[in-house]
């Protein structure tokens, strides 16, 4: 029998040379005579050890990390393929405190298997969730939903269940299930890891909504900037169907439902559930008014469930063990867990999945390890680029999306990116706004002006011109965006300029040469 190496094919891993990596562990077992099997895994999330290369022997799985190719003959040579020492040797990733502290319900299979592999799903407990939702029958698949306290994993925080009720009632000839995978906020990667290593728990996800609600159809709009998450899924799609999971007859059942992959606009407004809609209708992202809501006119006109790849990938958890037992986990109103990502001046960068209720000092020094430049950390931003920035003072903040709101901040897709002393906070609000002109859909005149103004406004006063006159129009400018913009885009970007200047009011009163200098 083959010995069988596990090497991750996510895209983080293959960053920094994993399939050179596997190519050389594939080349050195042929010409020492060995035969091995290398298996393209998902990522485990522990970034700072890839390539990480695990074996399987008679006491477990072994991991190596971070290996390169140089690394490969001496990991022949001590015996890795028994779990032989070595310096890049970790035992048993779960004894990782990094692994072994987190509570993974959605990301339990994420690194274990092959992603590609509907037998390795089946497996690992894949597929329990639609069998039950199956039994259950669609209203008492939604009451699971709704009991169990899921809420939207996109940012918004509103409770799944209410959405598919919404949809399941709605009368009409045709009803869609749309995934919105356009992960645009700097420092998130869950919905990419997932759909590189566990694809088919979306697609379960997907299924049970489908089958719940009443919709036939269903697509998964996908960052552009993810091109191999598009081939992945593109391809656990083709043999999800080719399984009988999707089609005519789900899982052998009378209902019908299918999947199809688009590539996104390469736009971040497309993030914006109505934007997304437009995009897949063929035209431009842009946001439309509300009320109608999309579960009752979605996509073309039809009543949808738009959901966000975290919420529906935890679905079949949900389903598979219960919502009680998911309401066990988190704090509050915020139930189950939440796949947090570590990112920017971090040592340990990667992916933490805990219950709600855990403070963001335990992940930025907990699981983080503190910055990777070992200097102080003076700010940290939660909820992407228009999440506000936490300093020092508030990361004993709990991480659930009560205490967020209540902290002025928000809990997002739960992207968490770190930075030290010798940030200049004035410089990053005054890129919030320019972030926001440059991706704003143009629709409203807050948003499209006031974020190009309030970029002018910044620029005054770091360049030091009537401080007090424009700081005070600054927060005048925040208000108005926030009250008068259509979407989130524009309504939140007040969110990271107003933290800034709340926190860290000194950068707002430098002197020009000193800010110029730094």
């Amino acid at each position: 029998m083959s010995a069988q190496i596990f090497v991750p094919g996510d895209s983080a891993a293959l960053s920094v040379g994993a399939d050179a990596v596997a190519a050389a562990l594939s080349r050195e077992a042929r010409n020492r005579g060995v035969d091995v099997a290398i298996v393209r895994t998902g990522s485990r999330g522990l970034f700072w050890l890839e390539p990480l290369v695990e074996v399987e022997t008679a006491a477990g799985r072994k991991g190596y990390g971070s290996v390169s190719i140089e690394d490969v003959r001496s990991l022949f040579e001590c015996g890795f393929l028994s779990g032989g020492a070595h310096p890049k040797s970790l035992g048993a990733l779960e004894d990782i405190p990094y692994l072994k502290r987190q509570q993974r319900l959605v990301f339990t299979r994420c690194g274990l298997t092959d992603p590609l592999s509907l037998d390795d799903y089946r497996r690992q407990g894949g597929l329990m969730g639609l069998e039950a939702a199956l039994r259950l029958g669609p209203n008492a698949t939604v009451d699971e939903v709704l009991a169990s306290g899921l809420r939207g994993r996109g940012g918004a925080g509103f409770p799944t269940g209410i959405k598919w009720r919404t949809v399941a009632a709605a009368a009409s000839d045709r009803k869609y299930v749309v995934c919105n995978a356009d992960e645009g906020d700097s420092g998130t990667f869950a919905d990419r890891m997932l759909m590189e290593g566990d694809p088919f728990l979306l697609i379960e996800g997907m299924a049970i909504a489908g089958v719940s609600v009443g919709a036939t159809m269903g697509y998964v709009y996908i960052r552009s900037e993810y091109p191999h998450a598009f081939a992945t899924f593109s391809r656990a799609i083709d043999r999800a169907r080719s399984a009988g999971l999707l089609g005519q007859r789900v899982l052998g059942s009378s209902h019908a439902f299918d999947l199809e992959a688009r590539l996104g606009a390469g736009a971040y407004i497309c993030g914006e559930e109505t934007s997304l809609l437009e995009s897949l209708e063929g035209k431009r992202g842009e946001v439309r008014a509300k009320p109608p809501l999309p579960a009752i006119s979605g996509l073309f006109g039809k009543p949808t469930v738009i959901n966000n790849v975290l919420s529906l990938a935890s679905v079949p958890w949900i389903l598979g063990h219960g919502a009680s037992a998911y309401a066990e986990y988190g704090v509050g109103r915020s139930r189950g867990s939440q796949p947090f990502q570590l990112a920017g001046n971090i040592r340990h960068g990667g992916l933490v999945e805990l219950a709600f209720g855990a403070t963001l000092r335990e992940l930025v020094e907990g699981f983080g390890g503190g910055t990777w430049s070992g200097r102080p950390i003076r700010a940290v931003q939660v909820g992407g680029p228009l999440g506000a920035y936490f300093p020092e003072s508030l990361l004993d903040t709990p991480l659930d999306y009560e205490s967020m709101a209540a902290a002025k901040g928000m809990l997002g897709h739960g992207g968490i990116v770190v930075f030290d002393d010798r940030v200049d906070m004035a410089h990053q609000a005054r890129f919030a706004f320019a972030f926001c002109a440059k991706e704003s859909c143009g629709k409203c005149t807050p948003c499209r002006i006031g974020s190009t103004r309030g970029a002018e406004t910044v620029g005054k006063i770091i360049a030091g011109l009537d401080r007090e006159k424009n700081v005070e129009l600054l927060r005048d400018l925040c208000e108005v965006m926030t009250d008068g913009s259509l979407c989130a885009l524009g309504s939140l970007t007040a969110l990271p300029v107003l933290s800034a200047l709340d926190h860290f009011s000194e950068d707002f009163a430098r002197a020009p040469a000193r800010a110029a200098a730094e």
